[in-house]
Parts: structure tokens; sequence; C-alpha cells
């Protein structure tokens, strides 16, 4: 009688190397000129030379995930959006201190090594990458049989960046009179979502429904990945003006930005500069949310925001409209206590 095996225990080492092959080239498309190769592949590594350019550069470190939305995700059959969200995550948060994105590692634990997700789920993060600038320099796949079932999976990352120490943006710069600067979000991005799975599960709404206020089937409209804003985040700094960014994630609009504040000023935030996407109110009804729930919950319509001298508002504006990106003025800076309020 033959012995027991990994495979027998639930771990398939021959698909996780297929995965592997079958993400090699899309991941290559992240790939930076500071990006050396290691034959062993257990590390990543980046040529530190490129910095020698830097007066004291400031290494910049963020890691997160994509939270809940994975479920989302695992129940319509659609992987390539999620990696696409985690990089969004993750990067951005460098972006807000005014560092440029290096390099990205992601790692992934599910129940069954499934080679097309996989590849699917770090194909997504690697365009991503590119999108943001950074390369994509490992990862690490784990199948946890007995712990996750089949097709339960979750993802994480962690990106490093860099930025000239007398460049660093952040709440010391920020004075009164400063403009704050709203870039639209591409919808609900990463947060928020263990509501909207409550919401599913407590009312008549389903993935499949098109309620009339959306342009097509809600389980499509939630997968719709982040919008990565590190490249124009970095381009509006070497514009000049930037004083301040808010990466509007967890907690909402108001709550984030608050952090991006020195305790001397507020921001004076003017909720009719802007259309709260539809997505938002379909929660909302559906799930009978109060306002200051969705406030708190949901960038409601704006992703990043940014905080600029009040005589660079405009070009601000006309460089993030050449990029494509929808932006307005949501506010101004108050003398105050650090908080950021809606007028």
């Amino acid at each position: 009688m033959s012995g027991t095996s990994y495979e027998a225990a639930g771990v398939d080492i021959a698909a996780g190397e297929r995965a592997v092959e079958l993400m090699k080239s899309r991941v290559a498309r992240s790939r930076r000129p500071e990006v050396v190769d290691d034959a062993s592949g257990f590390a990543g590594l980046f040529d530190a030379s490129a910095l020698r350019g830097y007066t004291r550069p400031l290494l910049a470190t963020s890691t997160d995930g994509v939270g809940t939305k994975v479920d989302l995700a695992r129940r319509l059959g659609i992987y390539g959006t999620v990696g696409h969200d985690l990089v969004g995550m993750v990067i951005d948060d460098l972006a807000v201190c005014g560092a440029e994105p290096l390099f990205m590692t992601d790692y992934i634990a599910c129940g069954k090594v499934v080679p097309e997700r996989i590849a699917d789920i770090v194909g997504g993060i690697a365009d991503a990458c590119a999108l943001a600038g950074c390369a994509l320099v490992g990862g690490e796949t784990a199948e946890h049989p007995g712990l996750l079932e089949p097709d339960e999976f979750d993802i994480a990352g962690a990106g490093t960046g860099v930025v000239e120490a007398g460049e660093l943006l952040g709440p010391e710069r920020v004075r009164p009179g400063d403009a704050v600067l709203a870039m639209a979000s591409s919808g609900i991005h990463s947060n928020g979502y263990s509501l909207v799975r409550h919401v599913l599960a407590t009312t008549e709404l389903t993935l499949e429904a098109q309620p009339a206020e959306l342009a097509r089937p809600l389980g499509e409209e939630l997968l719709t990945p982040t919008r990565i804003y590190a490249r124009d985040c970095l381009a509006l700094t070497r514009a000049g003006g930037v004083r301040a960014f808010a990466h509007i994630t967890g907690g909402g609009l108001a709550a984030n930005l608050a952090r991006s504040l020195p305790p001397t000023v507020d921001a004076v935030l003017d909720r009719s500069s802007w259309t709260v996407p539809p997505i938002f109110e379909v929660i909302r009804a559906y799930g009978r949310v109060a306002g200051p729930e969705m406030d708190r919950t949901f960038n409601l319509g704006v992703g990043m925001a940014a905080i600029v001298a009040p005589d660079e508002a405009d070009a601000a504006l006309r460089l993030l409209a050449e990029r494509g990106v929808p932006a307005w003025r949501l506010g101004e800076i108050v003398p105050g206590t650090g908080t950021a309020t809606f007028a």
C-alpha cells in the first residue's frame, strides 16, 4: 500500500507550477529597468543604485488587501479585476506622501490552486502595476486545504516607493486658503463591501439584478476596478503647488481628508460640487442606509483628494483633465481644529 502524499493532503504542486507559467508574460509587462533577476526565484531584487540621484531618499512602504470584495469576485467567477484593486489600495497609499512607487509583491491564499484563476488574479496585479509605474517583483501563492474551501481565496500585497525628504508631502505643508480638489473614483473601489454584502444578504437585491439607476448588472458594477492615481499624483507634485493628498478609503471622505490636516486648520467641503454616482444610491436605497453611515463607509465618488496652493488650483485641474482624470474644486482650507466638514 502506498503512503500518503502532499497531493492527497490537498496541495497540488504541479498546479502551482502551471499557474506560475501562465502568469509570467503578464508579470514581465510591469518590469522596470532597475529590476534584477534572481535566478533562484526566492526573492525580488531591485537595483538601489537608482536612488543615488536623491539627496536624502526616504523609502515609503504600504501593505493592504482587497477585503471582502474578493467574495463577490468568487461568486461571479471574475478574477482579473481584484488584482487591479489590490494595486490601487497599496500603491495609492504611497502616493499620498509624494512617493514614486518602485516595486510591489503579492500574496494569495486559496483553498485550491486553479492555475487559470491564479494567473488571472496575478495578471490583474501586474497590469495595474504597469499602470502605476511600479514593478511586480515577486509573490507567493499558498494552498490552504481544510482552512479554505476549494473556491475561496484572499489576496494581499506590499509596495515600496521613494520620496526626496525635502519634498515629502503632508499636513505640515497645509495652510489656510489652500484649495481642496477632488479626483473622481471609478466606483466603490475596495472599501465598504461588508456592508454591500449585508445589503445583498438581507434584501431582494441580487448580483444579477440591474436596478434602473445602473447601465449594467449590479455584479459587474460592484467589480469595477479601483482607479489608480499614483502617476497622476506624481504629475501634480512635479508641476508644483501640492501640499498634501488624501486617499479616500475606509472611513470615508471627511475622515481620510482630516488625516492630512494639521490641528490648526479645517477643510470645508461643498457637497453640492459633485453628483454621487448611482451605485451608491442603489446601496443606500435598498439597504436603507442612513446618510452619515454612507459618509463614513464609502468614498461616494471621490477616490483621492489633493490640497494645493490656491494659485495653483486651476492649473492642477487642467493637468488632471489632460490626463483623463475627472476632477473638481471640492472645498477650501480655513483656520480650525483639524477636521473636515461639509458646508
